[in-house]
């Protein structure tokens, strides 16, 4: 589950009760039923009840793919891991539930009351709080009781991690994007569109004005792009998605002959030290005929010959020099349209997205690496328990497995 940071719960009790109280009531044919189960696991029932509840509990979080089916599954999920917890004598104590309920409803800066008292507004039950709250608890405490002895972190996975990882916690951030063309004569009306596109108010319009005016690669899925690191963004965007609540759409950004919007539709705390870089290392390719059949052949016959960026000089020899540029900047000194793009690769990986010469020129851009800053913040242990949960994850993500194979699940 994604529970959403801090700066963006902090809306919450007005949120509730400006948006959520009418616009996630279901609908009255479920009423009818509410109570009926809708999925067994085992000697165990899932309730219509439970499901309503639940989306709309993740709905008031802004929960990522917050639908019907990923609820479902989840709650099939808690069914095996209270059961497993509870069959081992994995139990809450009363301070320990009150303590893990204050720290959840910290997350908006509420109290456990304040919070359970929003949640009431929008019509959430304080149980369906408590139940995914302690449930979450005791699987945390199944799989460290389980899985912890397993785990041998080594001083050298520590030096690793340190080499790469420098101060503060990771946040990654799940965006959409729209990048408009904005050749010089067409600034004025493509400014009033990008201002018009920034009123969105849903993600499928957002997503729809993406795939008729967008011109990167990803307008065929509207514009959506996967989760990405936000330390991996251009400097000046990452304030921008920090101040957006998931829905809203950055105000239209000018970059190299385009203007670009960006829809924040989730956001998390990895738990992992975020990374800081001094310097990124790309290369540039410049390959005529951006449009043309014979442009998009070479950048693909390119594509295919090259593992890295110091392939690319064999390709550039005997060409004027300026088609390759090979560039080692600070983040925020790079062009912001090829920033956008950095942010997408991983060293070794291409972009074809981006064109100069007023579209006449394809820029075959690929990613060398990224440079980390020295990193004396960050704390040893800090970094160990930080790969301690991500191998305790994939223990528990292989037990949920085991789980559910074993279980009889049946959807009625």
């Amino acid at each position: 589950m994604q529970i959403l940071k801090k700066m963006t719960l902090s809306p919450l009790l007005s949120a509730v009760v400006l948006c959520l109280a009418t616009a996630l009531v279901g609908p009255p044919a479920a009423a009818q039923n509410l109570f009926g189960p809708v999925v067994r696991v085992d000697d165990m029932v899932v309730t219509e009840f439970e499901v309503q509840q639940r989306l709309r509990f993740l709905q008031l979080l802004n929960a990522p793919n917050a639908t019907r089916e990923l609820v479902l599954e989840e709650l099939i999920n808690d069914r095996l891991r209270k059961r497993a917890a509870t069959s081992v004598g994995i139990e809450l104590t009363p301070e320990g539930e009150a303590t893990s309920l204050a720290e959840f409803a910290a997350r908006a800066n509420l109290s456990t009351e304040e919070f359970t008292v929003a949640l009431k507004q929008a019509g959430v039950d304080r149980e369906t709080f408590r139940e995914f709250v302690v449930t979450q608890t005791l699987w945390r405490e199944l799989i460290r009781a389980r899985f912890n002895r397993f785990v041998d972190i080594s001083d050298a996975d520590i030096d690793r991690e340190l080499a790469i990882a420098p101060q503060g916690d990771g946040i990654r951030v799940l965006v959409s994007e729209i990048i408009i063309p904005a050749p010089p004569q067409n600034a004025a009306r493509v400014r009033a569109l990008a201002e018009r596109i920034a009123q969105s108010q849903s993600e499928a319009e957002f997503s729809s004005f993406a795939r008729q005016y967008s011109a990167t690669p990803s307008r065929g899925a509207g514009g959506r792009l996967p989760w990405q690191q936000l330390e991996n963004l251009p400097p000046a965007l990452q304030p921008l998605l920090l101040g957006l609540t998931p829905g809203e759409v950055t105000p239209p950004l000018s970059i190299p002959n385009a203007v670009a919007l960006f829809q924040l539709r989730g956001i998390e705390e990895t738990g992992r030290p975020a990374a800081r870089y001094s310097q990124i290392d790309y290369a540039t390719y410049l390959i005529a005929g951006a449009n043309t059949e014979e442009g998009q052949a070479r950048a693909a016959r390119v594509r295919a010959e090259v593992d890295q960026c110091d392939d690319l000089y064999g390709v550039a020899q005997g060409q004027p020099p300026e088609v390759l540029a090979r560039e080692s900047k600070a983040p925020g000194e790079i062009p912001q349209d090829i920033a956008l793009e950095l942010a997408k690769l991983d060293p070794g990986e291409v972009s074809t997205a981006l064109t100069r010469n007023g579209g006449q020129t394809l820029v075959f851009l690929m990613l060398c690496k990224r440079v980390a800053e020295p990193n004396a913040e960050v704390s040893r242990e800090t970094v160990q328990n930080a790969i301690r949960q991500e191998i305790l994850q994939g223990y528990a993500e292989r037990y949920m497995q085991q789980l559910r194979a074993d279980a009889r699940i049946i959807r009625l």
